[in-house]
């Protein structure tokens, strides 16, 4: 059949028919039609959209993506026929049904992934059977080499390359925001790539957004590493694993991150940046993604051996996650209390002590210090100013303004107090309910929304003050916030009278 071009400017491959040419053809939503420019010969196959009224009948609608690639003509007619199915729809099937997958197979997918050969809803299908299913070392290994091989990679002349990535799930775990400027003052390379937020309230990206750029190719990440020592980038403008990124399009909806996919992720992106010593944190926690220490071990000889199968050395921290890192949540917030602790502040502890261990790890790795000294070093490059220093080289190299201290960076201009209902002590804080919270008030989008808190567990409050203050860029979005905070309770405040023994009640009835 034989349709009239229209461009469709939406950033996608795809195409847009009326029902009834959709209808003469023999395809419905969701299916395929191949499309061709009879000037050139040039062809692709996408998957269609149908409308009644948006496009006329005898016109076709091409997407932004599959209009360039086949150089066609707004008003060019263009031949359209129906298109099979590639055949990774079979192993998608093949995953839904709890089989295993082969080296080629995964290859087939991730391939297909890259090029937008399958559609979202058969993308979900694969990330949701993975994650029901799951993967075993074989399929991680073989999503990890195919996550790798189908983008861009960085190599550096010299080494060690290092790198680190926390599994997310503790609120506030701003971390990297001092590891890495930790690590690069110590002579090391550190092309750190980083996700935005999947399940949380920041991903690293979010946050190193509010000091400068984060969207980079390849390229430019070598480039800036080279000459700073160290990037802090979000990961899906640099084209390095991109199947990765559009699989975390699909998790984050879901809030879901299925095992498998998230240790390929991790690794997949430290081997395509040139890393060969790689640092995880793992956070353990009734709330946290893993919640045992021994799940936690099960999980670190995964990313170990996974490391080894691929080359790289993989040593992983364990680390406390019941509760949040630090007292913020939220971009802004978080950004200044990491550049606070840069300028030199010694709180709050749980933040410089993470930050301290995880770069001492690293610094032993690679050699910088013997086993067991490595914290102590990383504690004198803090405290000397070296990190800091550079730290707004980082900021430079991205674009950004390298002088901003942590009292430039404000929160939302809205906020309320959540004050405590009785007198007591902090006796539980829920990570999930803090994380809720502040996305509602907009965070990672808003970024100056989030939680900043005023008391941890073991903490005595008086009624009426303060246990932590929300932060919006936008009032409806600060009263949803706060209306779920009275429902879920994230922080329990309690006296320290749990009961009394014999009750009133008893002593009546033994009256009677």
């Amino acid at each position: 059949m034989n349709l009239l071009v229209q461009h469709v400017d939406v950033s996608n491959r795809g195409a847009l028919l009326h029902k009834s040419d959709a209808r003469s053809i023999g395809v419905i939503d969701g299916d395929r039609i191949r499309i061709v420019n009879p000037a050139n010969g040039k062809s692709e196959s996408v998957v269609i959209d149908t409308t009644p009224s948006l496009i006329e009948e005898g016109h076709i609608g091409v997407y932004s993506l599959t209009f360039g690639s086949t150089e066609l003509e707004n008003g060019q007619e263009a031949e359209v026929f129906e298109s099979i199915p590639p055949a990774s729809i079979k192993t998608i099937k093949k995953k839904m049904d709890g089989g295993k997958l082969s080296k080629d197979e995964i290859n087939e997918v991730v391939s297909d992934i890259v090029l937008e050969n399958i559609s979202l809803t058969e993308l979900t299908a694969f990330v949701i059977a993975s994650y029901i299913h799951g993967l075993d070392m074989d399929e991680v290994e073989y999503l990890t080499r195919a996550m790798v091989d189908t983008g861009d990679s960085l190599e550096f002349s010299t080494k060690p390359v290092v790198d680190k990535h926390s599994i997310g799930g503790v609120p506030g775990n701003k971390i990297t925001l001092i590891i890495v400027p930790i690590l690069a003052a110590a002579g090391l390379k550190v092309p750190k790539t980083s996700s935005r937020a999947i399940t949380g309230a920041g991903g690293t990206a979010d946050l190193m957004e509010v000091l400068a750029p984060v969207e980079f190719s390849a390229a430019q990440v070598q480039e800036m590493t080279e000459k700073a020592g160290a990037v802090i980038v979000w990961g899906g403008a640099t084209n390095v694993a991109p199947a990765d990124d559009r699989i975390i399009n699909v998790e984050y909806p879901l809030k879901i991150d299925a095992r498998g996919q998230m240790i390929a992720s991790v690794i997949a992106k430290k081997k395509a940046v040139g890393a060969d010593i790689v640092v995880i944190d793992i956070p353990v926690g009734k709330e946290a993604k893993v919640a045992t220490l021994q799940e936690a071990r099960k999980l670190a000889r995964e990313f170990i051996e996974l490391g080894e199968r691929l080359e790289l050395e993989v040593e992983c921290a364990i680390t406390f996650g019941d509760l949040p890192v630090g007292r913020t949540i939220g971009p802004n917030l978080e950004v200044a209390e990491a550049l606070r602790v840069l300028e030199g502040s010694k709180s709050p502890g749980s933040l410089v002590q993470k930050s301290l261990a995880i770069s001492g790890i690293a610094l032993e790795m690679a050699g910088k210090a013997a086993r067991g000294e490595g914290e102590a070093l990383a504690k004198e490059i803090l405290e000397s100013g070296q990190a800091l220093a550079k730290m707004k080289e980082i900021i430079a190299i991205q674009g950004g303004n390298a002088e901003i201290k942590a009292e430039d960076i404000q929160p939302g201009v809205y906020s309320a107090e959540v004050p405590a209902p009785a007198d007591g002590y902090v006796i539980d804080i829920k990570n999930r309910g803090l994380i809720t919270i502040a996305r509602l008030a907009g965070a990672p989008n808003d970024k100056g929304a989030g939680i900043r808190l005023h008391a941890k567990r073991g903490s005595q409050l008086r009624k009426g003050e303060s246990i932590m203050t929300i932060y919006a860029d936008n009032e409806q979005k600060l009263k949803n916030a706060l209306e779920e905070g009275r429902r879920l309770m994230p922080v329990l405040v309690e006296g320290m009278l749990i009961d009394r023994l014999p009750s009133d009640a008893v002593r009546l009835n033994r009256m009677d």
